[in-house]
């Protein structure tokens, strides 16, 4: 594996996605703060979250434009992730938004209020990222507020957007007693304090003999999408953490199903189990099929390769203080500053 390979294999580039005010936000702000891109929290209904940056976002306290901000992040012993978050709009009026931005996203995490379930702008954008192929992971937020119900959102994720949702855990209490997470595939509890500090222990034997038959529940519905899975399941050979992972890995890319977590973005709780899902089970740009180009008029089949030739999507321009600044998605190839790109606008090459 090259330098330029392994690069990217650490890359995730993923969107938020969701209903308005299910919590997008106010989840990039956390995942901003935990991964330590930023120093201090801000909050939507201040008017100071990093990626609600213009006017009329802060004044209205809403998601406009689609925002990308990047992060790192290292789980347990794996190396530095390098994520690229694109938050983006839940208001039905800017849809155009999540449009263009699922264009160039590998992955997404889909925010769902735990309180009121798949509402209309979740389904949208859910049937958005399906059919542009992005593998999805399901965040059940809110988990602290009254009425808030884990089981619900799974019942409307097979009942309102035909998923198959893998739920990669337990939340331990409900509404304001929500303190914890039993994580099903890793054998451990998570709890948080009151800045919503995870403590991770592995299961005590108590906790095993309570937990292990849903850990085997989950491993026999991953077994369903998953054949290497299977056969060792049918050959009673013991699933360890890794090999579980693997399967769920395989089958989100695969868009077999769809890990769910939960948490309270507003009270920082869950955020860590999130990044580390964004990490064991989003693609990363190496996992994605290869991009259609065009060149000489034919079309033709790019795969995402560091040394070939470059293709590249212009997504997004804006317009601030120091002049445009514009977004590039790049599929295949190096860009470098100073490059001369021809488009189809400007044949010849443009800089």
């Amino acid at each position: 594996m090259n330098t330029h390979t392994q690069t990217l294999t650490l890359r995730r580039n993923l969107g938020i996605i969701a209903h308005i005010d299910a919590g997008k936000t106010t989840l990039t702000e956390r995942l901003l703060w935990k991964t330590g891109e930023i120093h201090r929290v801000g909050e939507v209904h201040d008017g100071a979250a990093t990626t609600d940056f213009s006017a009329i976002e802060r004044e209205r306290g809403i998601t406009i434009g689609a925002a990308a901000v990047q992060a790192h992040w290292a789980p347990r012993d794996q190396p530095i992730h390098h994520l690229t978050l694109i938050d983006t709009p839940g208001h039905i009026d800017f849809a155009i938004e999540v449009e263009r931005s699922l264009r160039v996203l590998d992955g997404a995490v889909a925010v769902f209020s735990a309180v009121d379930g798949v509402q209309p702008q979740s389904e949208s954008v859910w049937r958005q990222a399906r059919r542009h192929g992005v593998p999805l992971i399901a965040f059940a937020n809110k988990m602290d507020r009254t009425g808030a119900s884990f089981e619900r959102v799974l019942t409307q994720l097979r009942e309102k957007l035909r998923a198959t949702p893998w739920a990669l855990g337990v939340p331990i209490g409900t509404e304001s007693q929500f303190n914890g997470w039993v994580d099903l595939v890793d054998r451990s509890t998570v709890q948080w304090d009151d800045k919503g500090t995870a403590l991770r222990h592995a299961w005590t034997t108590e906790e095993t003999a309570q937990w292990l038959p849903q850990r085997e529940a989950l491993i026999e519905a991953v077994a369903d999408a998953d054949d290497v899975l299977a056969q060792a399941w049918l050959e009673g050979v013991a699933i360890d953490n890794a090999q579980l992972r693997a399967a769920i890995r395989r089958g989100t890319l695969a868009g077999a199903g769809v890990p769910v977590l939960a948490g309270s973005a507003f009270k920082s709780k869950g955020v860590e189990t999130l990044l580390d899902a964004v990490v064991d089970y989003l693609p990363s740009p190496l996992d994605r099929p290869a991009v259609v180009a065009a060149e000489n008029c034919n079309d033709v089949l790019l795969p995402p390769d560091p040394e070939g030739p470059l293709a590249a999507l212009l997504f997004k321009i804006t317009h601030q203080n120091h002049g445009a600044l514009s977004f590039v998605r790049v599929y295949s190839g190096t860009l470098k500053v100073g490059d001369a790109l021809a488009s189809s606008q400007h044949p010849q090459g443009r800089r």
